[in-house]
């Protein structure tokens, strides 16, 4: 289990609140729900660095932490890392807050995905310089 922690001082890519047709028999979400949402709050982190269309090209890294219930308040943080001439590589943490009685905050996934910066025909574009 792991310990309490605060949601990072950020504003997150992305924040859900599971249903149960996003959960199993037991009550715990499936983990394509999370890696799905993963993808998307990455992507748009991706998409604003490029300034354009990008493509999901690689999961290096995903590690889920501990189990996700329906009625856990997800939230999504997503940074860019590394950029190289046509891919970006981003990182994303996942935090549930639980138990609105008795609040408590805990970082249930981490994973790094590489995007590609695409053109208008889906084939590879440069990623433009940082806006300074």
């Amino acid at each position: 289990m792991n310990a309490p922690s605060r949601l990072p001082d950020k504003q997150p890519a992305l924040r859900l609140l599971p249903m149960p047709a996003d959960a199993n028999h037991a009550g715990d979400l499936f983990g394509g729900y999370i890696m799905a949402n993963v993808d998307v709050a990455g992507s748009i982190a991706a998409v604003r660095r490029a300034r354009g269309r990008v493509a999901t090209i690689a999961v290096n890294q995903f590690l889920f932490k501990q189990p996700v219930a329906v009625g856990d308040l997800l939230s999504f943080y997503a940074e860019v890392v590394d950029v190289g001439r046509t891919s970006l590589r981003v990182k994303v943490e996942v935090y549930a807050e639980r138990n609105p009685a008795r609040p408590l905050t805990v970082k249930v996934t981490e994973a790094q995905l590489t995007y590609v910066a695409l053109d208008a025909s889906g084939g590879k574009r440069e990623v433009p310089p940082e806006d300074k």
